[in-house]
This record gives structure tokens, C-alpha cells and sequence, in this order.
């Protein structure tokens, strides 16, 4: 019996992944450690391997030891074998949905795209869909080294 060499079908951001990744992102939110800032963020990333990974931020008394959500997320992504991010989405209470901070956007771009989907969400539902390429015009990669 022949076995077909055709590669799996790639994992995409469509409608079903997003809510998915949105659901995820609101849910980690609530372990969110943040008795200083009191702004709660939750994060997931869809892998390139079709897995969801989620992180929330983790404030530190000494501030700059502060670990932000996004990081989180592809750090437990990295940890499980991942090398690619294919999406994003964020949660916060703000306003307005809230872009990841240049650190986490900096980190997105190491595994991501610039055509990238981050989904930036708020608790009342506004949704804002950017590609990484938006968010972080001029990222620092390899190109550079």
C-alpha cells in the first residue's frame, strides 16, 4: 500500500481558531497576577503544529521583573517543541484592546510573520484584528545579524 508524501493541511486563524484562541486568552486572564498594576492580561498563540499555548502576565515587586502574557505564551509554546507562530490573540479590560508591548511584539516577531494575525481583545467583546507586520513595522531579525 503507498502512502502519500502530501504534507498535513497547515493550521490556519480561520473564524473557529480565532474563537478559540480568544476563549483561551480570556480564560488564562483570570490566573493573571497583577496586585500592583491591576491590568490582568491573558494570551494565546496558535503553533505552528496546530496546538493552542496560553500565558498571562505575572508581576514581580520589582517591576522589571514583570512577565507579560504574550511571552508567556510563546515561551510555554518554545517549551512544548514549537518554533512557529501562526497566530495571537490578547485580552485585557482596557477601553480599547490593547497592542502587546514592543518586548512582546519583538518576541512575537522571532517566531511569527509579519503577516501574523494578533487579535487584540477587550472584556466588553471589541475585537481589533492587526497583522505583526501593523503593530511592529520595523522589527529586528536575523536580516541584521
Amino acid at each position: 500500500m503507498a502512502r502519500s508524501l502530501a504534507k498535513p493541511a497547515r493550521p490556519r486563524a480561520d473564524a473557529s481558531t480565532v474563537e478559540e484562541l480568544i476563549e483561551a486568552a480570556a480564560r488564562i486572564r483570570e490566573h493573571a497576577y497583577a496586585p500592583y498594576s491591576r491590568f490582568k492580561v491573558g494570551a494565546a498563540v496558535l503553533a505552528g503544529s496546530g496546538r493552542v499555548f496560553t500565558g498571562c502576565n505575572v508581576e514581580n515587586a520589582s517591576y522589571g521583573l514583570a512577565l507579560c502574557a504574550e511571552r508567556g505564551a510563546v515561551a510555554a509554546a518554545v517549551a512544548a517543541g514549537e518554533s512557529e507562530i501562526l497566530s495571537a490573540a490578547v485580552v485585557t479590560a482596557s477601553d480599547e484592546p490593547s497592542p502587546p508591548c514592543g518586548m512582546c511584539l519583538q518576541t512575537l516577531a522571532e517566531f511569527g510573520a509579519p503577516e501574523t494575525p494578533i487579535i487584540l481583545v477587550n472584556l466588553r467583546g471589541v475585537r481589533r484584528r492587526l497583522s505583526l507586520r501593523e503593530l511592529m513595522p520595523h522589527a529586528f531579525d536575523r536580516s541584521y545579524l
